[in-house]
């Protein structure tokens, strides 16, 4: 089988529990072969973790896409510098894996489009939960149904640190420069504000849950239910944007999203379609627990019995499957289903959903 080196930028949680340990995993597919992030320590504990030869570890994102030995770049970074990481590494000619949102704004996502257009590369958008075959299986089922009567998509979580705490050990640096933070910060400022405009603080928070937490969420919604919805109807923030609720259209039925991250140790997300007589719910766990198992249970009335099915057809993570698909993306040149034109939908719903809550104050 052919190895695909990968350059990894961005070492933080979700570099450090999940994508370089499943690389790492997938050694018959993967050779992890340069990292970078702005923390020196992180480079360092990283890469004598990984056997990153020092010369491999880079300070500037644009020096990794630089070095012939990487074919793809991982764009794990924080989603603010995910544009400008993933162009860079397009110019020199690279595929690319970017965590999901795809960026802020769709002017950024639109640079990306042309740019990959150009290279001729590959460009593949993280979202996870969408190869968990668990969820598969329901697009399967969703589309056998005689009609959909309801959806209702849920993602109530405690924060990820108090799933983190009891089951990994993070590195957390101290030595990122105050100057990088300020960027950061201003580059978040600026772009939500090319995105949605000059809104009240709670709904940037708002919009920064839907690119997060909800960006997940949204996105297995429409490939369960074929498409986006017509229009959202409408939706409301509480607690200063840390929970939305939203309803949306879809012409013969509504979806119902509710969402939002507290201090409780659990994490309930789920999306459940109802039919007239079935309904069927995919039940995602934390990904930052590995080989926790998505399931499908399918719920029926027949004559005068009802049932329940629980499948859970592996316990093998939606991440590492998801990786598996991006092999045989660059190496067969399969067609990318999480694209960035299908990231696109996303970013137009979270707009749509901003001026809902906008409407509603």
């Amino acid at each position: 089988m052919s190895r695909v080196r990968v350059g990894v930028v961005g070492l933080g949680e979700a570099g450090q529990i999940i994508h370089l340990p499943i690389l790492d995993s997938l050694s018959d597919r993967y050779d992890i072969t340069a990292i970078c992030d702005v923390s020196p320590t992180l480079l360092t504990v990283m890469g004598e973790r990984y056997r990153i030869p020092e010369d491999a570890r880079h300070l500037d994102h644009r020096d990794l896409a630089a070095r012939e030995d990487v074919d793809v770049v991982f764009v794990i970074n924080s989603t603010e510098y995910h544009a400008e990481t993933a162009l860079a590494a397009i110019a020199a000619g690279k595929h690319v894996l970017i965590e999901k949102p795809v960026c802020l704004t769709l002017e950024e996502a639109n640079a990306i489009i042309r740019a990959r257009d150009a290279a001729g590369v590959q460009v593949m958008v993280g979202y996870m939960r969408r190869f968990a075959p668990a969820f598969l299986e329901a697009v399967d089922h969703v589309r056998s149904l005689n009609e959909i009567r309801y959806v209702r998509v849920r993602d109530i979580i405690g924060h990820n640190r108090l799933m983190i705490e009891q089951s990994s050990v993070v590195m957390y640096p101290d030595d990122i420069p105050d100057a990088l933070k300020r960027d950061r910060q201003e580059r978040n400022r600026r772009m939500t504000r090319e995105a949605i405009g000059d809104v009240p603080p709670a709904l940037v928070r708002a919009y920064g849950l839907l690119t997060g937490l909800s960006s997940h969420d949204l996105s297995a919604m429409r490939e369960l239910l074929g498409g986006p919805p017509k229009r959202v109807i409408s939706a409301a923030q509480w607690h200063d944007g840390n929970f939305l609720t939203v309803l949306m259209d879809y012409g013969e039925f509504a979806a119902y999203l509710e969402t939002g991250a507290d201090g409780q140790r659990r994490f309930d997300a789920h999306i459940e379609v109802y039919g007239q007589s079935t309904s069927l719910r995919v039940q995602y766990d934390t990904p930052y627990i590995r080989h926790l198992p998505t399931t499908l249970t399918i719920s029926r009335e027949d004559a005068d019995a009802h049932s329940e099915t629980v499948i859970r057809p592996t316990y093998k993570d939606p991440y590492t499957h998801e990786l598996e698909v991006l092999h045989d993306v660059i190496v067969n040149g399969t067609p990318v289903k999480t694209s960035v034109e299908d990231s696109i939908e996303d970013l137009m719903l979270f707009r749509d959903i901003i001026q809902a809550m906008q409407a509603n104050t």
